[in-house]
């Protein structure tokens, strides 16, 4: 059983945060000058450089990360396959991540629409699943319930101790007035 999905032929335009399994044809515009990063995940030192990257409909950011920095040139045009979005503070990018596969294109883009800088717009962050209550959540959050909760036990159980001594079920049980 398979659980790619078909890949989605997209316009720089065409952009959202959490697309995935993306296509898409840019010309690389221009590039930062690369920077150190340390990896949370493994500790080691990477470098990175912003790409602008453009089509007719607009431009975005995509992070190249140690090799990839060489293989890509300004002023040249490339096909992205595989590649998914993000938001790095708050702005949409364009990533090729680990699975992603970048090649020249057959085709060259002659025309990038700069007006259209799909990453500098601000995006809010979606959360995936159910909202944290439990510990650790701000005391706001977390009213009731869940571990660190003021509600008592996890999963939202237990009495309602923001009310006196016990809950509904407590009324008319000895030593509860």
């Amino acid at each position: 059983m398979s659980t790619e999905s078909e890949p989605v032929v997209a316009t720089v335009s065409e952009l959202k945060p959490s697309m995935r399994n993306i296509s898409i044809v840019f010309k690389v515009l221009e590039m930062t000058e690369p920077r150190e990063v340390t990896s949370r995940e493994d500790g080691q030192s990477h470098r990175i450089v912003d790409a602008k990257v453009g089509d007719k409909t607009g431009t975005v950011i995509v992070p190249l990360w140690d090799d990839a920095i060489e293989r890509v040139k300004v002023g040249s045009t490339y096909k992205l396959e595989n590649g998914y979005t993000g938001l790095f503070r708050s702005n949409l990018r364009l990533n090729i991540g680990r699975f992603g596969v970048i090649s020249e294109a057959t085709e060259e883009i002659a025309d990038v629409n700069t007006s259209n800088d799909v990453s500098a717009v601000e995006h809010e962050r979606v959360y995936r699943g159910r909202p944290s209550r439990g510990y650790g959540a701000p005391r706001e959050e977390s009213e009731r319930g869940g571990y660190g909760g003021r509600g008592g036990g996890g999963y939202g159980g237990g009495r309602d101790r923001d009310r006196g001594r016990g809950g509904r079920g407590d009324r008319g049980r000895r030593g509860y007035d």
